[in-house]
């Protein structure tokens, strides 16, 4: 099946797709700032640029969107009917550099937290993330996910 639309304008309509500052990642900054936490946003001096990042706590926050890093078993993740090939294998890239990234910061020494878009999109249940991220940030597990069941 061949694209809807042409490619100028697919071009500009992905080109409006932010990457930094995304409503799930500013709902999740705003609710752990509020909490007294302090992090720094997108650095490059740390692997994979993770969107917030605590060195107090040696911990690299990524809010994934469920869509573009395939959060498995979401209903977020589908695949659209268009190109599908050509989405696959966009899809399967970004979660091989999302697992290399991972890994390679947790032999670094960092604990690794993936916070899910869906976990966020509801603000009731904003609390109860920040809640099990404060748990884990102030144990010693070296990664957790925190999706919607959360």
């Amino acid at each position: 099946m061949t694209d809807i639309v042409d490619q100028q304008t697919r071009s500009r309509m992905m080109s409006g797709i932010r990457g930094k500052n995304t409503k799930p990642e500013l709902a999740l900054r705003r609710a752990l700032h509020a909490r007294g936490f302090r992090f720094r946003l997108h650095s490059g001096k740390v692997h994979g640029r993770p969107d917030l990042f605590l060195p107090k706590h040696r911990a690299a926050v990524f809010v994934h969107g469920c869509f573009w890093h395939r959060h498995e078993g979401c209903r977020y993740a589908t695949v659209p009917a268009t190109r599908p090939e050509f989405w696959r294998t966009k899809f399967d890239a970004n979660v091989a550099r999302d697992n290399a990234v991972r890994t390679r910061l947790l032999e670094g020494g960092w604990r690794v937290a993936t916070v899910w878009e869906c976990a966020l999109r509801k603000p009731e249940r904003l609390n109860n993330v920040v809640r099990i991220f404060e748990e884990w940030l102030l144990g010693t597990e070296g990664q957790i996910e925190i999706g919607a069941t959360a």
